[in-house]
C-alpha cells in the first residue's frame, strides 16, 4: 500500500532532520507549526474542506529542509471523506559542501533541489534539479527550483518540468506585521497522462501574537488563497467537471 511505505519514508526523513538537532554546528535553525484551514469552492475534490497541514523547516550544514503533510477533510456527499497528502523538500548547498560563495548577481548559493510527494492511491512523484537561494530586495528569503518530475503509478510519465518559487515577505502594520508567503508550482509540458498545470498558493497572515504581546512569529490569522490551473494535472473542460480552482480559506497557524 503506498500511503503506508510513505509514512515509512517519512518518519525515516523525520529521523534524518532531527538527527543534526544533537549539535548547533549542524542545525542552524528549525521551525515547527501547525495550521487550521477551512475553505469552499474546491474543484475535483468537494467543495468544502478543512485542512490541518504539519509543516517543518530547517538549514543545516550543508543544506536546508522543508517537510509538510495535509490531513484533509472533506464537507459533502463522498465515500471517502478524508485523506492523507505530504512532500519532503531536501535541498544541498553546492556553497556550503564545498566551502566556497557561489554568488553571482541575485543569486547567493546553489543547490540540488528535491521533492517527494506522496499521499493515497496513485500520488506518488519524485523531483530532482537545480535550486537557486535568490537575495531580493525586502523578501525575508527567496528561492527558485526547477525540477524535473517523474510520476508513478496510474498516471506514470516520462518526466516533465516544474518550476517553483518560494518566498516571504513582511509588512509591519502598527503593533504587529503582516507576513505574505507561499509558494508556486509551474507545470510547464505535458505528458501523456499529466497536464501543464498552475498551482498559485500564497497565505496572509497576521501576527496576533506579536500584537497581544504572546511573542512574535508564533500565531498567526489570515486566509490562504488557491489558484490552481488545470488542478492535479487534468485538463479543464477534459472530464464532465471544472479543474481550474479559485478560492480562498480562513487560516489559524500557530508555530511551537
Amino acid at each position: 500500500m503506498k500511503l503506508k511505505r510513505s509514512a515509512l519514508c517519512l518518519a525515516a526523513a523525520g529521523g534524518l532532520l532531527a538527527g543534526p538537532a544533537m549539535s548547533d554546528d549542524w542545525l542552524y535553525w528549525q521551525d515547527f507549526s501547525l495550521t487550521y484551514l477551512y475553505g469552499k469552492d474546491f474543484k475535483v475534490n468537494p467543495k468544502i474542506q478543512q485542512t490541518v497541514t504539519f509543516e517543518y523547516a530547517n538549514s543545516w550544514k550543508y543544506g536546508d529542509a522543508f517537510v509538510f503533510v495535509d490531513s484533509l477533510h472533506f464537507n459533502g456527499d463522498v465515500e471517502d471523506d478524508s485523506s492523507l497528502y505530504g512532500e519532503i523538500s531536501p535541498r544541498l548547498s553546492f556553497g556550503k559542501i564545498s566551502g566556497t560563495e557561489l554568488k553571482f548577481g541575485p543569486v547567493t548559493d546553489v543547490l540540488l533541489a528535491m521533492t517527494y510527494e506522496f499521499g493515497e492511491d496513485d500520488v506518488e512523484s519524485y523531483l530532482i534539479g537545480p535550486g537557486f537561494d535568490l537575495a531580493i530586495p525586502g523578501f525575508d528569503f527567496f528561492t527558485l527550483n526547477f525540477y524535473r518530475r517523474h510520476t508513478d503509478g496510474d498516471r506514470d510519465g516520462d518526466g516533465v518540468w516544474q518550476i517553483t518559487p518560494a518566498w516571504s515577505y513582511t509588512i509591519p502594520v502598527g503593533r504587529s506585521d503582516i507576513r505574505i508567503d507561499g509558494f508556486m508550482d509551474w507545470v510547464v509540458d505535458n505528458d501523456e497522462s499529466y497536464h501543464a498545470n498552475l498551482h498559485f498558493n500564497p497565505q496572509i497572515k497576521y501576527d496576533l501574537g506579536k500584537a497581544l504581546n504572546w511573542g512574535a512569529k508564533q500565531f498567526y490569522v489570515g486566509i490562504e488563497y488557491d489558484y490552481w490551473k488545470n488542478k492535479f494535472g487534468i485538463e479543464d473542460g477534459s472530464v464532465p467537471f471544472r479543474t481550474d480552482q479559485n478560492t480562498a480559506s480562513l487560516l489559524v497557524k500557530v508555530h511551537f
